[in-house]
């Protein structure tokens, strides 16, 4: 299937608008440039309540998240860790969207601003995610607990639940990984494709990586790159997302398949026409309403 109108229309109107490659930019340029696409995504559904918080951090620093309550009481709760390749991303930029979750799930959503690199680099965005997770299961006890993300919050997704395998740490229903970052390897066919070099292209992969971990023996911790893990077997069930036109699309689906390999239970649907990032365009492109069912009704089957 060819890319599909909507996306093939919001990347001509990119180009037009002249900015350089994200590869090009210093983080504090991408920051600006992509944050101003939250502009485009509206206002999201009135919550019945919405709360700000400030989470202690394993090395003695902090961060912040905000909870997002639809109604009371909540059937759940969804951890949701935002994507821009662990150096980009707000919690303003993802507010629409986990409004949009919250809403369609009847679930309190945790939207966690864990700290940034370069300015902080790996493990910190992979353990402020635990800690995160841990602060949740305290914050709302009783809840059943659904851990998601897109991209790079789709890595730390993964990480946080194997680590929370490992650890004895909180019960997790649900991982959800949305077109996830699993493997520091840019050498595979999805990398090279000329079709898949859209709104992220290898470049601006290696540029994530570079500023996350820029050791290249630490890319290859199963904290960094997941589906590298020796053993991904009594994880939580998970649905994968991945995209027609993505650099990412081959590790996302080579991690689910692991998983099936591991007997975890998984859901797995590649989205035809769509490029990266499709899912968080929120009333900008189509697709991502499509992925937002796909996900909604997933949490909603899997919470009962």
């Amino acid at each position: 299937m060819s890319l599909d109108e909507a996306t093939t229309r919001f990347l001509l109107q990119m180009g037009e608008a002249g900015a350089k490659p994200l590869h090009e930019m210093s983080p504090e340029e991408a920051r600006v440039t992509f944050g101003a696409l939250r502009d485009l995504y509206g206002e999201g559904p009135a919550m019945a309540r919405v709360e700000e918080a400030v989470i202690a951090a394993e090395d003695g620093g902090s961060f912040g998240a905000r909870i997002l309550i639809p109604a009371e009481p909540p059937r759940g709760v969804i951890v949701y860790y935002h994507g821009g390749g662990w150096v980009l991303g707000a919690l303003d930029e993802f507010d629409t969207l986990g409004r949009q979750l919250a809403q369609r799930t009847s679930c309190a959503v945790v939207l966690v601003d864990y700290r940034l690199a370069p300015e902080h680099r790996y493990p910190v965005a992979a353990r402020d995610a635990y800690t995160a997770l841990l602060w949740t299961a305290g914050a709302f006890p009783g809840l059943p607990i659904v851990v998601a993300g897109d991209s790079a919050g789709g890595n730390l997704s993964a990480v946080v639940s194997r680590r929370a395998r490992d650890e004895g740490g909180p019960a997790i229903a649900l991982q959800v990984l949305i077109y996830p970052a699993t493997d520091c390897d840019l050498d595979g066919a999805c990398y090279s494709d000329p079709e898949n070099q859209l709104l992220l292209t290898r470049d601006a992969m290696a540029w994530f990586w570079d500023h996350y971990a820029p050791d290249p023996a630490a890319r290859t911790h199963p904290d960094a790159s997941p589906l590298r893990a020796a053993d991904l077997s009594g994880l939580p069930p998970a649905v994968v997302l991945t995209a027609e036109y993505d650099i990412l699309r081959d590790e996302g689906e080579a991690y689910a398949e692991r998983l099936r390999q591991a007997g975890v239970p998984v859901e797995l649907r590649r989205f035809e026409g769509q490029m990266h990032v499709f899912f968080t365009m929120v009333n900008v492109l189509p697709g991502s309403a499509a992925g937002l069912d796909f996900v909604a009704g997933a949490v909603r089957r899997s919470l009962g």
